[in-house]
This record gives structure tokens, sequence and C-alpha cells, in this order.
């Protein structure tokens, strides 16, 4: 890794937080397990730990860049039948974000987790620097685009959302 690359990821990440000053930030959450009342365990509920723009796979922060996790958008508690514990995974999810003060229909990122901005994380790495040009990975068994690139695309879609998105 070079001093010109992290600095190149830092001044990409710098300007994309100028553009989207006044864009529209989504909650980051920490999923809690209930806590014994009185000997009584209470449910488990989504906290809020911040907010960030969500642009794909990363989330950025005022000061921090992250990979983004589960989404899940806040629902009360219904009791109904599922065809499949994935199903049931997420409507858990969705009532503890409602516990947690999460407001209805509203969306919450957890599982997030910090990235390095430097590129110097190897393996299966979201941001990664080829030769000194910052490089995000969009998927799993995708390859590498330039960071640039992918925040322009990310930023112009938060921005200018496909009609009934």
């Amino acid at each position: 890794m070079t001093a010109a690359g992290a600095a190149r990821t830092a001044d990409l990440l710098d300007a994309a937080r100028r553009r989207l000053i006044d864009a529209p930030r989504e909650r980051l959450g920490e999923l809690q397990e209930g806590r014994r009342f009185f000997g009584i365990p209470r449910a488990p509920r989504i906290v809020e730990r911040g907010r960030a723009w969500h642009l794909g796979v990363l989330l950025l922060t005022d000061d921090s860049i992250l990979a983004t996790g589960e989404i899940v958008r806040s629902h009360a508690e219904v009791r109904r039948g599922f065809a499949a514990e994935s199903q049931r995974r997420r409507a858990e999810l969705a009532a503890a974000a409602h516990r947690g003060g999460v407001p209805e229909g509203e969306t919450v990122h957890i599982g997030w987790h910090p990235l390095d901005p430097t590129g110097t994380a190897t393996g299966g790495a979201v941001l990664a620097l080829r030769g000194d040009e910052p490089a995000v990975r969009w998927s799993a068994q995708g390859g590498y685009v330039p960071l640039a690139r992918y925040l322009d695309e990310r930023i112009d879609l938060l921005r200018n959302p496909p009609e009934r998105a």
C-alpha cells in the first residue's frame, strides 16, 4: 500500500461526504438481546447507533466507512405462520427494530462493520487498492471496480432514485 493510494481514498470519501451533505441518511442499529427484568426475559431490540448514507455495499458516515450487513424495515410484531425460517427471522428483526424505537416502515442497517479505508485488507475485502487506485468489490463473486466510478453511480442513484424505488 502506498501513501498516495490511501490519500486518494480519503479524498474520494471526503468529496462524497460533501456531495451528500443534504441527502437522506438511514439508521445504523445494533441488535441487543433482551435483558431480564425481575427474572422475566425481555424481547431483543435494535437500538440506534448512528446514521449513514447507504451507497450499495458501503455505508458512509461523517467519519468512517462501513460495509453493509442486513437491512430491515421496522414493523410492529405480528403473530402469523411462516413458510420459511428466513421469513420468521426477518419478521423477528423487524419487530426488534420497532421495539427499539425505529418508526414503523423506516429502514435500519444491522450487522454492519467498519472497513479499512487504507485498502490494506486482504482476501475478500470490500475496499482495496489496485496499484494506487482505490477500488470496491460490489459483490462477493464480482471483481473490483474503481471507487470513484462506484461512488459517482451510487450518489447519483441516492439523489435521483428510479421511479417507484
